[in-house]
């Protein structure tokens, strides 16, 4: 079975990578448990003290894998979804330590949605986003409807949630979901730069500011993604109408 996401520690920094390539790093259920793992293993080792997320090949990730979706919208899937992107959620908006991303290239969907949950995000120059829920007729996910507007401003989010476009690595960064950009066989050295230079700081101090950043907006994006869930259970049968 292939790995699907590889770790790699640098000093106090661990390198968590999406190596899913020939599908572009999508997510599928066993994707996204090897992904939970990886953050529940950085979260529980003392030693790491920053957590790094890029990806193989030419994309950072493609999201959710679409034949996987259209097979729970049928009920024909062989495994149970449920395990699968919400438990990688959890650990995401919760994780106590500075989680940062190095986007290598086409960040769509989760892989784009992901990094409102990211501390600081580097990145590629030739990197592309998209969250293309309108034109796959499902609603916004991972907290989006809250994270988007809170950090992009109400009509940016809105543009980007409500019209599926493709968006530049300038214009993510001048909506606030990154911090730069920098030429892609850069911008994993450069993440790690950001994330040892952190590292190398007090850890009590630094997940004690995490935790009250995390916390001060935590009951904002359950509640959010109760909201997302509840319509995407609305919108499963017309999927299913479709997908048949």
């Amino acid at each position: 079975m292939p790995e699907l996401v590889r770790v790699d520690d640098r000093g106090h920094v661990r390198v968590v990578t999406f190596d899913r390539p020939a599908a572009r790093n999508a997510f599928n259920v066993a994707m996204y448990r090897a992904a939970a793992d990886a953050l529940a293993s950085a979260r529980d080792d003392e030693a790491v003290r920053a957590v790094v997320l890029t990806g193989t090949g030419t994309a950072f990730s493609a999201g959710q894998d679409l034949n996987e979706m259209k097979a729970f919208a049928s009920g024909t899937a062989e495994s149970d979804g449920a395990s699968g992107f919400p438990v990688l959620l959890d650990i995401v908006q919760s994780f106590p330590k500075p989680l940062l991303a190095a986007v290598n290239g086409f960040a769509v969907g989760l892989g784009f949605t992901i990094l409102a949950h990211c501390d600081l995000v580097v990145v590629a120059d030739e990197a592309r986003f998209k969250v293309p829920f309108t034109e796959l007729g499902v609603p916004a996910e991972a907290g989006s409807t809250f994270l988007f507007p809170m950090r992009m401003g109400w009509q940016r989010a809105a543009r980007v949630l409500f019209t599926s476009e493709w968006l530049t690595a300038s214009e993510v960064v001048s909506a606030g979901l990154a911090i730069e950009r920098c030429p892609g066989d850069r911008v994993l050295d450069r993440t790690l730069e950001l994330a040892e230079q952190i590292a190398s700081l007090s850890p009590d101090s630094v997940q004690a500011i995490k935790r009250l950043m995390v916390e001060a907006q935590l009951d904002q994006v359950v509640a959010a993604r109760r909201r997302e869930e509840a319509a995407f259970a609305e919108l499963l049968p017309k999927l299913a109408g479709e997908a048949g």
